[in-house]
């Protein structure tokens, strides 16, 4: 696979679509120095982005939460999406909004005098954990927490959230694992790096409150799917203690879709009927 800055394609960029090697930026950018960026991740199935309107509107509305405003219109940015699916002649693949405070007059922390610019991109990308969507994710504990939504915008899908995501997944790597799940500032069990997590007891399911995770786009997808199909979904604070009763586990995001999961820390699950049900579900429906 080539490199991502090194392809063949285009990339939608502040308006017009250009190469994809010239798309650039300047190295004294604001988002490069005080991670002034958040972004969007999108699936495109058969031609068709799932969820996009929604995607776009969550972009406007994390540049917003970082007093970022973004000059473009959810219209606007949806047309981007097709031009640059239609520029690279993609029908299936993942698509790549951001948003960032790129060079200007100010290189402090104050920016607001420095454009807020907007690319798309969009590439093939297939099973974001490999064969573990079939067979069951190993998860390692992370080390840091999800902070209080008190000390950051934590309902932004910000760049600088991440930060801790990538040390915890390069951790959980090293031990073989395929991922990291975050307990939050008070100590209650948050979400994966980038997917929010549901457990099953009993037929009936469990899942974090997002109140200082991300409500993931594909989170609210999967419990309206449970309870469409008759399925309790608890909303609630989860204690690390609590692992232990729980018999399946699976992750949710526009890249992990539906990932069963067999492991956390010392805890194991079953890749079970409900978790197995709830992935097919949801494979159909992006795709219907």
């Amino acid at each position: 696979m080539a490199s991502y800055d090194n392809r063949d394609g285009f990339i939608w960029m502040d308006g017009a679509l250009v190469p994809w090697r010239d798309a650039t930026t300047h190295v004294l950018s604001h988002a490069l120095h005080y991670a002034s960026s958040v972004f969007e991740g999108e699936r495109c199935y058969s031609g068709k982005i799932f969820k996009s309107r929604e995607h776009s509107e969550r972009l406007l509305e994390s540049g917003r939460l970082l007093d970022m405003p973004i000059p473009w219109t959810v219209d606007q940015i949806e047309e981007a999406k097709k031009a640059v699916l239609s520029a690279n002649n993609l029908t299936d693949a993942y698509l790549r909004a951001v948003a960032w405070r790129g060079a200007g007059e100010d290189m402090g922390v104050a920016s607001r005098r420095n454009p807020v610019r907007l690319a798309v991109a969009a590439w093939e990308w297939g099973a974001y954990y490999g064969d573990a969507k079939m067979q069951g994710a190993k998860l390692d504990i992370a080390k840091w927490k999800r902070p209080s939504p008190d000390t950051i915008p934590t309902a932004a899908k910000a760049a600088g959230l991440y930060m801790i995501c990538t040390m915890s997944k390069h951790a959980a790597e090293e031990k073989g694992c395929s991922d990291a799940l975050f307990f939050d500032y008070r100590g209650y069990v948050a979400e994966a790096t980038g997917a929010n997590v549901f457990f099953v007891k009993d037929g009936e399911v469990h899942t974090p409150i997002p109140d200082a995770i991300l409500n993931g786009i594909t989170r609210q997808t999967v419990i309206q799917m449970l309870r469409d199909m008759g399925i309790t979904v608890h909303e609630r604070y989860i204690l690390p203690e609590e692992l232990a009763g729980f018999q399946q586990c699976w992750l949710t995001g526009t890249a992990a879709e539906v990932t069963p999961v067999g492991q956390i820390g010392e805890w194991h699950f079953q890749v079970g009927q409900l978790t197995r049900d709830v992935a097919a579900a949801y494979e159909k429906l992006v795709r219907s």
